[in-house]
């Protein structure tokens, strides 16, 4: 399994510093969608510049214009881009046009969708690189929210996906039980005092 960093932080700057921090433990770095609507795409050249070697997320989370918001990011040095699964086929199909003219990868975010691992059954095959079970921050906070939720739809929908929204040390072992091909850690690594250390503690946890 995969350890992904989601960098919710504001500015290029804080990015570059936080990477620099959990490179050396994590396989994929994420912009995520608050860097990118703060600093633009320069965000996600400047990280990949910085670390060639590894996989550089945009997260995008687009709606529409799949195909030209998804080349744009590519352009910019993205690997993967998000395409959100409640927008339509045509702006999947249209992303992973992009992403195959690249020789890049589409992820499409099921946040927000109800039957996720029916979702991801069919964005799967529209060409979609793998499928993100996600909880987002405000879903989190509401009631009757589970985390096991997540890995149940990723296990059941049966094709090739990533988790996050509570990937922590306390959890990781259960998202790798669940089959997922990636975790993704946001806050556990980027609010923790030492992120390099919460950023290694959880790689190390990952067997």
């Amino acid at each position: 399994m995969k350890l992904q960093v989601a960098m919710d932080v504001l500015t290029t700057e804080d990015a570059l510093a936080l990477a620099g921090k959990v490179a050396q433990y994590v396989d994929i770095i994420e912009l995520g969608t608050p860097l990118i609507k703060a600093e633009g795409l320069r965000a996600v050249t400047a990280i990949k510049n910085a670390h060639p070697d590894k996989i550089v997320f945009a997260d995008l989370k687009t709606m529409d214009a799949g195909e030209l918001e998804a080349d744009i990011a590519f352009k910019a040095g993205a690997d993967l881009v998000t395409v959100l699964g409640t927008a339509g086929d045509s702006t999947i199909a249209g992303a992973v046009k992009a992403a195959k003219a690249h020789g890049k990868g589409i992820v499409v975010d099921l946040i927000g969708v109800s039957d996720k691992a029916a979702r991801a059954k069919e964005v799967i095959a529209l060409g979609a690189e793998f499928v993100e079970m996600h909880a987002g921050l405000d879903e989190q906070v509401e009631e009757g929210f589970t985390f096991g939720t997540l890995l149940t739809a990723g296990t059941e929908s049966g094709v090739m996906f990533s988790v996050a929204g509570g990937v922590k040390i306390a959890t990781i072992a259960d998202v790798q039980k669940s089959g997922a091909a990636v975790a993704v850690a946001g806050g556990a690594i980027y609010s923790a005092a030492d992120p390099a250390a919460a950023a290694a503690e959880l790689r190390a946890a990952i067997v």
